[in-house]
């Protein structure tokens, strides 16, 4: 409680966040905190986001980013959602590495909604893009340097000497004759001092922290069961409320018949309340979720869905695969003609369905609104616009939202969506509830059910290829149309990142740094099925595209398919071939016999500027896929924590092999979705993984992103390794090697 309290009171304190923070203001900031060196700055973004807000960014207020309590501990303010990706070890190793601190003493926290915790490049408050690490690196890393150097001026100051002469260690401040004292101890003189505009950032050479395997801060909480995640929160006084959505996006309530549910012991209130796309549902609210859940099972509903669109999946891939065959918006243009005249020649129509985010903890939040604020407690990635949004809904300046980040099970996307939807779902709850007279409190939760039935899933897609391969085994020409919904069309994102009609995220991974004559058109579909980006985004289909079809032209030209590879990247493609060339060198490839029955597959991709190559052996037993083991060569720049680096290759790996699996795939009749928990959707499991073997290439440069690289080239090693054992070349997603 005490960190909220600090930054509520920190923002208050009026700090300048110019490139010199105010002394003045630094020491109200300081003061509130009730002693102790606090220190915080904004970065003006420089990313695609940021260039496009309007109006102009303004001067911001810094928030307390950093706090050094006077008994030596350290607790910084982690400017992202953690759901299980390390940022809340990752960012503080990044301060605690300049700052010298004692890595026992510190903490991480998680900051709330504020625009000092902006995105440095993105210019919103988000978790997503893979950003953390690689947009905070340097940000963080001055945070502590200039901390540091107010200690050492304190120090130095009081010493009665120059600040050159002062020295720190494991959070110490040691004088020239002898002198030493505890950054705690001189936290209340730091922060009397000026915070320096500029600062040196050590060499690489001299990190203690960065690029050393560290446990991570949260890890004894989270083994233990007490880590408290948004789900865990309950505010006092709270009720527990679960809303019966339409069946089909965007239906409304015709009418309802509530009797049943109000005779339920704990059901206190149902009420008609705004869901998503403009529709309309029922909303329980009861004492605890158990009655809550049976008064809405218990709740009989005429739902009117004439005037929404009904998907059906099987029409929509027919029309997909139809449109496929013809030209759509160019993205890249090359020469076609040599298709004709070409030796060997590939054609080929992939199929990849929609599919759900399925994190561990299903969506949740707790609304407490009020006639002059409002207070929610979520696991959000999109702190920025979640709070905009929130105040939209509830009639409010978004300064009167406080939103508190929750530790969060899992997200892979779900919980930054451009709507807010369940968020703004859940303030039309807290509305309906005021205005029925009531004041507490309302913790909406989400089923599993709700959750794979509750939309915003990554697009279904169509790609069809056609590929020239002469003589010689080059590829002399290749036309290839993908078809799919825009994940960016209608979004606040859409000026930036929609260009000439094409969603810039359907088509990223296709081509480079291949030097490959593609011809690349794309034809974007409007369908009543909300979609979003998911872990990795337009790669979860165009790597596994990518990768197997040049995995099948290495073999129309008979090549190895790691050389051949190798022979298309060229200069432009050196950091892939320095992580396949880790990969190969660390399985074997090439130089171990594999056991009879067993086959390598190879594929290599760039994600978030991470290129991630994996050489893997997979099997194939009574008609069954199986995939023994994964060599992973990561090239992500500097490696700020190898552990998180290597927990997030096994995690979006297990992700990827999931995709593979049968039963992987939302699908719609009339408009509802078929699949409704974890017993006819597949997730991988624990007895779906393989061994993995993490290797990372060595690397001063600074770091890229981590998160989502690990996921795309699975399925497509994968796929490349079972058409050794099998003869069958995979073209859609879940395998189905019966019908290949």
């Amino acid at each position: 409680m005490r960190i909220e309290w600090l930054n509520q009171e920190a923002m208050a304190a009026g700090v300048n966040a110019t490139n010199g923070v105010s002394r003045r203001g630094f020491m109200k900031a300081g003061a509130v905190a009730g002693g102790g060196l606090v220190l915080g700055f904004f970065m003006p973004g420089a990313g695609r986001f940021a260039n496009a807000q309007q109006p102009p960014a303004k001067v911001y207020e810094p928030n307390a980013f950093l706090h050094i309590a006077p008994d030596n501990s350290v607790t910084v303010q982690v400017n992202r959602l953690e759901f299980g990706q390390g940022v809340q070890t990752s960012l503080p190793m990044l301060i605690a590495e300049e700052l010298d601190a004692d890595w026992s003493k510190v903490n991480g926290a998680l900051a709330p909604a504020g625009d000092q915790y902006k995105d440095p490049a993105f210019g919103i408050q988000i978790t997503g893009g893979s950003g953390s690490i690689a947009h905070s690196y340097t940000q963080y890393r001055e945070i502590g340097a200039k901390a540091r150097a107010m200690l050492i001026a304190a120090a130095a100051q009081e010493w009665k000497v120059t600040p050159d002469q002062v020295k720190t260690s494991k959070g110490m401040l040691i004088g020239p004759a002898g002198q030493k004292a505890s950054f705690g101890s001189m936290a209340d003189a730091a922060m009397k001092q000026p915070v320096p505009a500029t600062v040196k950032l050590k060499d690489p050479k001299d990190f203690n922290f960065i690029g050393k395997p560290m446990k991570r801060l949260d890890a004894k909480l989270k083994s233990t069961g007490k880590q408290q995640f948004g789900m865990d929160f309950k505010a006092p006084h709270s009720k527990v409320a679960v809303v019966a959505r339409p069946p089909v996006f965007g239906a409304k309530v015709a009418k309802f018949d509530a009797s049943k549910a109000k005779a339920i012991k704990g059901v206190i209130e149902v009420m008609e309340v705004k869901t998503d796309r403009g529709g309309s549902g029922v909303v329980v609210v009861a004492d605890g979720y158990w009655p809550a859940k049976m008064g809405r099972e218990a709740l009989v509903i005429d739902w009117d869905i004439s005037g929404v669109e009904k998907v059906s999946s099987d029409k929509q891939l027919a029309e997909y695969k139809a449109l496929s065959q013809k030209p759509g918006l160019p993205v890249r243009k090359a020469d076609t003609s040599k298709l004709a005249g070409a030796a060997k020649k590939i054609s080929a129509v992939y199929e990849f369905p929609y599919l759900a985010h399925a994190p561990m903890e299903p969506l949740n939040c707790v609304v407490d609104l009020r006639a002059d604020g409002c207070t929610v407690w979520a696991g959000s990635q999109f702190q920025t616009m979640d709070q905009g949004a929130i105040a939209a809904t509830a009639g409010l300046k978004p300064e009167q939202v406080v939103l508190k980040t929750m530790m969060a099970g899992g997200g892979f996307g779900r919980r930054a969506v451009p709507t807010s939807d369940y968020l703004v779902e859940a303030v039309h709850i807290a509305k309906a509830w005021k205005a029925a007279g009531k004041t507490e409190p309302i913790k909406v939760i989400w089923s599993r059910e709700d959750d794979i039935k509750g939309g915003y899933y990554r697009p279904s897609h169509v790609h069809r290829a056609d590929i020239g391969v002469d003589d010689k085994g080059n590829i002399v020409a290749w036309d290839h149309v993908i078809v799919g919904q825009s994940i960016i069309a209608g979004t606040a994102f859409e000026p930036m990142m929609v260009k000439d009609g094409i969603d810039s995220t359907m088509v990223e991974g296709m081509g480079e740094p291949y030097e490959v004559p593609l011809n690349l058109s794309a034809h974007t579909v409007k369908a009543n099925v909300p979609v979003l980006w998911w872990r990795s985004v337009g790669s979860t289909h165009t790597a596994f595209v990518m990768e197997t079809l040049i995995d099948e032209a290495a073999h129309a030209a008979k090549m190895d398919p790691v050389a051949y590879r190798k022979k298309l990247l060229g200069e432009k493609g050196k950091r892939h071939i320095a992580a396949l060339d880790l990969a190969v060198a660390k399985s074997g490839y090439g130089k171990k016999a594999l056991p009879k029955g067993q086959a390598w597959g190879v594929a290599v991709h760039e994600s978030f500027n991470t290129v991630i190559a994996y050489v893997v052996v997979a099997s194939v037993k009574n008609g069954t896929p199986k995939l023994h083991k994964v060599t992973a060569g990561v090239h992500c720049n500097q490696a700020v924590n190898p552990l998180t680096i290597e927990a997030q290759i096994q995690g979006a790996a297990l992700m990827g092999l999931g995709m593979t699996l049968p039963g992987a795939a939302i699908t719609l009749k009339d408009g509802v979705v078929d699949q409704q928990n974890f017993s006819d959707y597949t997730v991988a499991r624990m007895t779906d993984m393989p061994v993995i073997d993490v290797h990372i290439v060595p690397s001063n440069d600074p770091p890229t992103g981590m998160g989502e690289p690990g996921l795309p080239p699975l399925a497509p090693a994968f796929a490349n390794a079972l058409f050794k054992l099998t003869g069958k070349r995979l073209r859609k997603l879940p395998f189905d090697l019966a019908s290949a």
